[in-house]
């Protein structure tokens, strides 16, 4: 991706990532420093990746599936895996 003014780009993939994170976070009523404190990041860095800004790897993507009591695609998908 390339960069404005020094800003790094927004991966589409993380995006979508990001914005399902989100929504799901917020329905289920957690807030962004108790998924920080799940993921073992700083809230700042969890922002990031709500924003697309930033990746949520392997790792974190099972951890915030299991903190937020989902199925794996949940995050990585729009439609139900099975």
């Amino acid at each position: 991706m390339g960069s404005v003014h020094g800003f790094p780009g927004v991966d589409p993939s993380d995006a979508a990532v990001g914005a399902r994170l989100k929504r799901w976070r917020e329905q289920r009523g957690m807030t962004l420093d108790d998924l920080a404190r799940h993921l073992d990041i700083t809230p700042e860095e969890a922002r990031r990746i709500e924003a697309g800004r930033a990746h949520l790897d392997s790792l974190g993507v099972g951890a915030a599936t299991t903190a937020l009591r989902l199925p794996l695609w949940a995050l990585v998908s729009d439609s139900r895996a099975y």
